[in-house]
């Protein structure tokens, strides 16, 4: 019997692997609770990923503001919240990144399930 994880095509499953692959882009995140880290985050980005040690992937995927190239860098949705936050983004743009839908689309769907849900 295998102790792997069964795949869920295009989902990067967060594991202990992820966890250490993206420990300074998640620890770099969380920092951003503290107000004067977001501002310091904004005025001078690789400055501040230079801080925390972030990689190559970790950087151009901070450039680029796409979540699942975040996740795929180590990245947990959870602390990338922080980091969307800086940007005046919410879960549901997340989400909407995440399905590759646009956010109004998103939201519909989102609806469309809780109506589904609740006549069950």
């Amino acid at each position: 019997m295998s102790d792997a994880a069964p795949a869920i095509p295009g989902t990067t499953l967060f594991d202990g692997d992820q966890a250490r692959k993206g420990y300074a882009l998640n620890k770099m995140c969380y920092s951003f609770n503290d107000a004067a880290n977001r501002e310091a985050f904004k005025h001078d980005e690789d400055a501040y990923c230079a801080r925390y040690g972030l990689n190559a992937q970790q950087r151009e995927a901070i450039r680029n503001r796409q979540v699942l190239q975040l996740i795929a860098a180590g990245g947990n949705v959870y602390y990338l919240a922080k980091f969307a936050g800086i940007l005046g983004l919410d879960v549901q743009d997340l989400g909407a990144q995440q399905t590759g839908m646009t956010k109004e689309a998103f939201k519909a769907m989102l609806v469309a399930q809780g109506q589904t849900a609740s006549r069950s």
